[in-house]
């Protein structure tokens, strides 16, 4: 979900007229309702900076209108003036409008890594309160860590389910990782499950609040022979992603978690083999039992 998602249309569907191909204007005639642009939202707190939360009305006037906002603290377990700030106790939709925007600040280093909190607000003095929304929003509050690519450089640690059905009697892999010298945000992991067998990964960093990894589809993971004793198609084992899985990364934590297919290719033909699931941790030189260079 976006930071806040003024895309309720309350604004624009309802509260103002649209204007077709044909010049043709439907217009909201109905009641004046006030409420929150969304019922949940969540931000990613990357700093101490403000976030614009929204409320929006379904008709314009031609008076300025204030109103008032409420802690609604039985339902919150983020704590204001620990965990976040809100710089006014109200807000105000200026005259002709349809929105005006409440601030919020998260306080980045009162928030944990794994926290999962958040704040639920309540307007008040509203003439009416539309039942299909209501009067309060749910606001969470996500920490995230700016992304750095050498978090994800050096020692990793490799656990997975792969290992289980093909690697009897490995739990666990130590392997190299280096940053792609042609490719911005991407990783080699040297060695990935066989010697001389490498892959890529991309960190996909458009959106802090959907961190997403990418895989290119194709890579070579192992001989098939050494996988299943003797060569298929081509003799290549070759990874894909999911398409109903999503792999992601988290920087506060070093870690990635990344779903990956296998499959052959025989000329036009693909044989598919297993979705495993992989975890990736990033760790020091001490953990990984490293000598110093």
């Amino acid at each position: 979900m976006k930071q806040y998602l003024i895309g309720l249309c309350v604004a624009t569907a309802m509260g103002c007229s649209l204007v077709g191909c044909d010049e043709d204007h439907v217009t909201y005639s109905g009641p004046d309702y006030v409420m929150f642009s969304d019922t949940l939202s969540t931000i990613a707190i990357q700093n101490d900076d403000y976030h614009d939360v929204y409320i929006a009305a379904t008709q314009a006037c031609d008076y300025d209108r204030t109103y008032g906002i409420e802690i609604v603290d039985k339902e919150s377990n983020a704590i204001e003036g620990k965990h976040y700030s809100i710089e006014s106790n109200s807000v105000t939709i200026k005259a002709g409008e349809y929105a005006a925007a409440l601030r919020i600040r998260g306080n980045y280093d009162r928030i944990t890594d794994t926290d999962s909190i958040g704040v639920t607000l309540r307007l008040i003095n509203k003439e009416q309160t539309w039942n299909v929304y209501g009067d309060k929003a749910r606001i969470v509050l996500r920490k995230v860590c700016p992304f750095d690519l050498n978090t994800f450089t050096r020692y990793c640690r490799v656990t997975s389910t792969y290992y289980e059905a093909h690697m009897p009697g490995v739990e666990e892999r130590i392997i190299m990782t280096e940053p792609d010298p042609e490719e911005e945000n991407t990783v080699i992991l040297k060695d990935f499950f066989y010697k001389g067998y490498d892959i890529k990964l991309h960190f996909n960093t458009k959106d802090p609040l959907q961190p997403q990894i990418e895989m290119e589809d194709g890579q070579v993971i192992a001989s098939t022979a050494e996988v299943f004793g003797g060569p298929i198609g081509d003799g290549n084992l070759r990874v894909q992603q999911p398409v109903n899985l999503v792999s992601y990364y988290n920087v506060c934590q070093h870690y990635v978690m990344l779903y990956f297919m296998l499959y052959a290719q025989d000329g036009d033909q693909v044989q598919t083999e297993n979705t495993y699931l992989t975890i990736l941790e990033w760790i020091s030189d001490a953990e990984a039992g490293a000598k110093p260079e």
